[in-house]
């Protein structure tokens, strides 16, 4: 499918997100932990309750196993669709791979896909995980949604969570007439380290050539191993959720090496990868106070650069994962809406 070479990077919008309290120092990597009263400076008003007494700690080895305990929210119930668990070849000799579909139902022969990826830092998550957009995502685009339990680090490093992503690929264009789905209509998609596999998925997608993605829905995807690591992230980001060290842990764990150095295996840093010409248009939206605030902004102005349309959504006064930990705040809502709507026009629809 030839990629469209319009520009959509919406610079205004970088501008709102100065509007902000940036700090003017730098917090190095493994700096210990800013007063309660500092980290929770020039976040929205809106969003304040949801953090303030979170605990301040990065995620180790050793609190992992807790991590992967969190619960997280359930579906929303009938009439929206129902997340059904389907187990799909995985890569040549590796596992079966749980997919939650999500089918919306419906006349239509050729309907549009959204493959989702969890996010969880590589390290945690699982498919399915926050459903309730997922679901709307299923019932007002009329999308058959399916959302991939790929491996996770650090138990199997890269690229064994790729192949498995991509393993949903396959089975999604090889199974289209039984799924009644339209392969020309594949959007890909996730949250944080979700859309970091989003991003690798799409890059694999275009060197193998074997299968076409129409759109990428990244949302604060998580895209350069440096963050944190060998680059200082701007101090005013990662102070609240997801700081440098956890970034750090993620990135190593799923490198199987140390984050940030010299030669990272090939196609596991999308930040890394020096053409990113041809790849599928995206969406982009991130927190201006998210620690993954400045790759983000960066990834769309190299898309861009090179040709693709990309468009870019910075919220001021955001934190990583604010629309999930303060769903019902406005600017919550406005986010999960700015997405719906890119995916709607990446299918064509108002």
């Amino acid at each position: 499918m030839p990629q469209p070479t319009r520009r959509r990077l919406s610079l205004g919008l970088l501008a709102a997100a100065a509007a902000a309290p940036i700090a003017s120092a730098q917090q190095a990597p493994g700096a210990p932990s800013m007063p309660a009263d500092t980290r929770l400076e020039g976040i929205d008003p809106e969003l304040l309750a949801a953090v303030a007494n979170l605990p301040d700690e990065p995620i180790t080895a050793e609190t992992l196993a807790s991590v992967r305990a969190r619960p997280t929210p359930g579906p929303l119930p009938p009439p929206a669709p129902q997340l059904q668990r389907v187990m799909i070849p995985g890569p040549p000799g590796a596992p079966e791979v749980l997919v939650q579909l999500i089918d919306p139902g419906g006349d239509d022969d050729r309907r549009p896909v959204f493959l989702h990826m969890h996010g969880g830092g590589f390290v945690a998550g699982a498919a399915g995980r926050n459903p309730a957009f997922l679901q709307t995502v299923a019932s007002e685009l009329g999308c058959v949604v399916a959302s991939v339990g790929y491996r996770l680090a650090p138990e199997t490093a890269f690229p064994g969570s790729l192949e498995d992503n991509y393993a949903a690929l396959r089975w999604l264009n090889r199974e289209a007439n039984r799924l009644r789905v339209d392969t020309d209509r594949i959007l890909i998609g996730g949250e944080s380290a979700g859309g970091g596999h989003a991003a690798m998925l799409a890059i694999a997608a275009r060197k193998r050539g074997e299968y076409q993605i129409a759109f990428q829905l990244l949302t604060y995807p998580m895209l350069d191993d440096r963050t944190g690591s060998s680059r200082v992230a701007a101090a005013h980001t990662g102070r609240v959720r997801w700081n440098a060290a956890s970034n750090r842990f993620g990135w190593s764990a799923l490198l199987g090496q140390t984050a940030g150095g010299d030669r990272p295996p090939e196609g596991a840093v999308p930040a890394r990868i020096e053409d990113l010409s041809g790849l599928p248009p995206a969406f982009i939206g991130v927190g201006g106070l998210d620690l993954f605030l400045e790759e983000d902004i960066e990834y769309a102005r190299r898309l861009t650069a090179a040709g693709v349309a990309a468009e870019l959504l910075v919220v001021p006064g955001a934190y990583h994962g604010f629309d999930v930990l303060a769903p019902e705040a406005g600017v919550s809502r406005r986010f999960r809406q700015a997405r719906l709507a890119a995916l709607a026009r990446a299918l064509g629809r108002p």
